[in-house]
């Protein structure tokens, strides 16, 4: 169902269980109260605040190593920060206009994503697949980022893993120090298909 795209933000914002459960915000500008995303279809999950070419160039070599485009995923709430607000995610979304389509959750965390989108190649870099094995994000509890990990792998997902640039030096997937029982779930982006040495946070704070 395709709706205004202002009410379509407040529906997912604000209506909770009785909302959509994702948003397919078109290239075009068309948004979808849970519009059809094929199974298989890659998601590059992120904040985009802002979106740059680091970002367009990481969808364009995984497009090309997994053989199907990518869409970008925008969790509208954070486990640590504030809900966006309306007009901050209509801000965000307006970056993508002619660039690629968008899926607005409410599904911050990577299992709550697994269940809305199962089979999904989730494409990220080094330092969310740190995160998803540590147990500090699992409130220090092992046994809980093992269950985690133990409800994505049987949702059939998968990380495609860039390098990112950390205290000077390229991490890659082989530095996340993965559970062994786990790491057939990853896989690493050779550094000689993509590196880009930019962040958001950098291009906000400069």
């Amino acid at each position: 169902m395709t709706r205004d795209p202002l009410e379509a933000i407040h529906a997912l914002l604000e209506d909770g269980d009785a909302g959509p459960r994702w948003l397919l915000a078109r290239a075009e500008g068309r948004i979808d109260a849970e519009g059809i995303v094929e199974a298989g279809t890659p998601l590059f999950p992120g904040a985009f605040n802002p979106f740059h070419h680091g970002h367009e160039q990481l969808a364009r070599v995984a497009a090309e190593m997994l053989g199907r485009a990518v869409a970008y995923e925008l969790a509208v709430v954070n486990v640590d920060k504030p809900p966006l607000d309306a007009a901050e995610v209509a801000r965000r979304l307006a970056q993508f206009e002619g660039v690629g389509d968008v899926l607005l959750t409410r599904a911050p965390r990577f299992v709550e994503k697994a269940r809305l989108f199962p089979g999904t190649p989730f494409v990220i870099g080094w330092d969310t697949a740190v995160r998803l094995v540590e147990a500090r994000y699992y409130g220090d509890s092992v046994e809980a980022m093992r269950d985690a990990l133990e409800e994505m792998r049987a949702s059939e997902v998968r990380f495609v893993v860039a390098g990112r640039t950390h205290e000077g030096a390229f991490r890659t997937l082989e530095d996340a120090h993965l559970p062994p029982a786990f790491a057939p779930m990853f896989e690493g982006i050779p550094e000689s298909l993509f590196r880009a040495d930019v962040s958001s946070t950098e291009l906000r704070s400069g």
